[in-house]
């Protein structure tokens, strides 16, 4: 049989059941999938659906979302937020209720931040304010004190 190109998959799969401590056929039977095909889909020989890999993922007590970046289902450039949420549920010194909550107030954070962030993302050398070069000469008020600056009666 043909390698179907899913072989980190499948070393990834392999090295997540190595830290958990399980064995081939205990990871099956608590994802639900047959023996054999476990150890196909860890040679890389099988490409797992995304059921198939929810299941895992859940019987690993990982993120399905990681696998899914692994499977190559999920797009790359959300790898941060996904790697970010499997590491808060694989944190073995925190319960289940703790994550939950750990991943609530993350993904409101993020949503505000997104509602925050500028259209057109800021450079290092992009100013607050853009710059009006073409505007017709007007006094530069922006550095002088209140007392400076001219009156509207001027």
């Amino acid at each position: 049989m043909a390698s179907l190109n899913v072989g980190n998959l499948g070393e990834y799969l392999r090295e997540q059941r190595r830290q958990a401590q399980l064995s081939l056929r205990q990871l099956a039977d608590a994802a639900g999938v047959s023996n054999p095909y476990l150890s196909q889909i860890e040679r890389g020989l099988r490409k797992p659906s995304a059921d198939i890999l929810q299941q895992l993922a859940k019987a690993l007590r990982i993120s399905a979302e990681t696998l899914y970046v692994q499977a190559g289902i999920l797009d790359e450039r959300d790898r941060d937020e996904v790697e970010t949420r499997a590491v808060i549920l694989a944190d073995p010194s925190i319960n289940e209720r703790q994550k939950q909550v750990l991943l609530q107030i993350y993904e409101s954070f993020r949503k505000e931040n997104a509602l925050d962030a500028p259209a057109v993302p800021a450079g290092p050398d992009t100013p607050d304010a853009p710059d009006t070069p073409d505007t017709p000469d007007t006094p530069d008020t922006h550095d002088k004190p209140a007392d400076e600056m001219p009156s509207k009666t001027d």
